[in-house]
């Protein structure tokens, strides 16, 4: 286990970047955690900000009662805030929120009323700073990141294909398109670090086909490497069969049926990694409590597929699935983005 000990040159990291989020002398910059937050983040996100001469307030919530059926890891969807009237307001009047909250805003119901006021949020994932050290905002990953974003929302049909098996087709309509590189300058915006993902939220039934998740590819709810290949069939959005022998299997289909959930078999989003400091193999080196996992969504020439929430769609569940994937090809409209793992063309 890594030390939780305040290092020197991680408070210079934490004023790198958000340095490149803009933040300046004598901006009003408030830390957002919960009593369950890494303390080591949030003290380091304090220093940093008070270092570059911001007026800076700390909003710390209690951490709010498990109310899941099953252990919820990694959402993107934090709780934390509860809806409390003045402490959404108060983030909406600064200028930029340090989010260091367990499971972040990305996908919070309070985030549009915060982003509404104009502030730039940082959602800080629930890493070790280890391993938020490595993975420092390269600024060079925007233009990448960008183009692969136009990719999608130009698009009008992706496929998914592997040798392992994997044939899913996606139809882009009205898909919501997303992406970060870890940085943000512009007012009402959030991103997170580590950064480097192209993704969609696709429309109601716009995804069918075949998803074979194989040896080495990531469970990331359950912080676990595939040992035994699952095979899973998806007919008009929702997961409908889930084929395999090992224990890889049998734990997704336990915690799914513990939703009771139909919504949470349902595609969440998908997309692509393009991060090239990002590893694979990353989380091997790490015990669970000093790795949310992040990287692994965002390692070059992933494919991640994750099931769960989709406001497009119209579906709203806390089960979620993240599933990044390895050695697929991915293509828009027949334009190859990434090839057995290997992204092409300008993203690379």
């Amino acid at each position: 286990m890594l030390a939780d000990r305040i290092e020197a040159r991680w408070i210079d990291l934490f004023v790198q970047v958000f340095r490149a989020c803009g933040v300046t002398e004598g901006d009003a910059c408030a830390v957002l955690s919960e009593t369950q937050s890494r303390a080591l983040n949030v003290h380091l996100a304090e220093l940093a900000l008070v270092r570059l001469g911001a007026r800076v307030f700390h909003i710390q919530m209690v951490s709010p009662p498990q109310t899941a059926p099953v252990p919820v890891r990694s959402t993107g969807a934090s709780n934390a805030l509860q809806g409390l009237g003045p402490a959404v307001g108060a983030l909406a009047q600064v200028q930029f929120v340090a989010d260091c909250t367990v499971e972040g805003l990305l996908h919070a119901s309070e985030l549009p009323e915060i982003l509404q006021g104009g502030a730039r949020v940082l959602m800080i994932s629930n890493e070790h700073p280890e391993a938020l050290e490595r993975l420092k905002p390269d600024l060079d990953l925007e233009y990448k990141v960008k183009t692969g974003m136009r990719r999608l929302k130009n698009g009008q049909k992706m496929q998914i294909t592997s040798k392992a098996g994997t044939d899913l087709q996606v139809q882009l309509a009205q898909a919501q398109v997303g992406g970060g590189w870890g940085h943000s300058t512009r007012p009402g915006s959030i991103t997170h670090w580590p950064g480097g993902l192209c993704l969609c939220f696709p429309a109601t039934n716009s995804v069918n086909g075949q998803l074979v998740l194989a040896v080495g590819d990531v469970n990331l709810t359950f912080k676990r490497y595939l040992e035994s290949p699952v095979h899973l069939t998806i007919e008009h959005d929702f997961v409908t069969r889930i084929e395999g022998h090992g224990l890889d299997a049998e734990l997704m289909r336990s915690y799914w049926a513990a939703w009771g959930d139909r919504e949470a078999y349902a595609v969440s989003h998908l997309g692509w990694g393009m991060n090239p400091r990002a590893r694979w193999d990353a989380m091997a080196m790490y015990d669970k409590r000093d790795f949310n996992g992040t990287e692994l969504r965002a390692f070059a020439g992933n494919f991640l597929y994750s099931t769960g929430a989709n406001e497009v769609a119209g579906r709203h569940t806390l089960g979620h699935f993240d599933l990044p994937m390895r050695h697929c090809s991915v293509s828009i409209d027949g334009q190859p983005i990434v090839i057995e793992g290997e992204l092409q063309g300008e993203l690379a």
